[in-house]
């Protein structure tokens, strides 16, 4: 694997929680006849069959009217539409930066629709601007993504705006996808909700919420190896718990789900 993926797992799945209004792309075991661009068999010609798939030449060697048939592409589009302002640049905790777990968790949702041979795409930026990279496919290509994210994040960038970021992703992405937004963002304000409504009508929404350091625990030279603050007399030693990274559903944003384990 390249640099940012040697950490991502690879014994996951995405799984879709509802259906959708048409025909969403993603049977990863199945092949289906259908449009696509590999070649099935050949069948006789029916009413309503497209002219555009009758095989000429053998239909002339048959002299029956035959069209060709083709295996159907099924995959999932995943949107990774990531947060860049410099608050991503902080410490999710004593050893961990927020920009490092945001590469993390992008690397692991884009590498589990890799290894289905789906699609992934990149919508990223904070309040001055935003970027978008067209759906692809392979590891290379989820590794260009990710170094974009990974470079994208400074301390002295602009500030973050996750609304700016959805409504990009409104206006940019036709199709349906499953849509990860990965932030920084605790508190949901009115026009977030807003954007998040209008996306959940069309996309499956993961919200993925990156925590910030806690203010308890000392950083440096008073950390005792392990992340946290050793404990003061007489007080209950904290228990350290690790990064802080939380899929959640707010109550104004209905069809936003997180992940289910397994």
């Amino acid at each position: 694997m390249t640099a940012h993926l040697t950490r991502v797992k690879t014994r996951l799945s995405i799984h879709a929680h509802r259906k959708v209004r048409g025909l969403l792309h993603g049977e990863y075991a199945a092949i289906q006849v259908g449009r696509g661009i590999d070649f099935n068999d050949l069948r006789e010609y029916v009413r309503g069959d497209d002219v555009k798939d009758i095989d000429w030449k053998a239909s002339a060697r048959t002299r029956t009217l035959l069209i060709r048939r083709y295996v159907a592409e099924r995959k999932h589009t995943i949107v990774l539409a990531v947060s860049t302002g410099r608050s991503m640049a902080a410490m999710n905790d004593a050893q961990v930066s927020k920009r490092e777990l945001a590469v993390f968790v992008s690397g692991v949702m884009g590498w589990l629709a890799v290894r289905h041979g789906d699609l992934v795409a990149l919508v990223y930026g904070d309040a001055r601007r935003q970027h978008a990279r067209p759906p692809d496919s392979g590891e290379v290509y989820l590794e260009r993504l990710l170094g974009l994210v990974h470079d994208a994040i400074t301390p002295d960038g602009p500030a973050s705006d996750l609304t700016a970021v959805l409504d990009y992703v409104a206006r940019a992405i036709r199709r349906r996808t499953i849509l990860v937004v990965v932030s920084d963002e605790t508190h949901v304000s009115d026009e977030l909700a807003e954007s998040l409504r209008r996306l959940t009508a069309q996309h499956e929404v993961l919200f993925l919420t990156i925590g910030d350091l806690d203010p308890t625990l000392a950083a440096g030279a008073s950390t005792n190896g392990h992340g946290a603050a050793p404990p003061a007399a007489g007080r209950r030693r904290r228990r350290h718990r690790g990064p802080r990274l939380a899929a959640r559903r707010h109550p104004a944003a209905a069809g936003v789900r997180r992940p289910r384990g397994r």
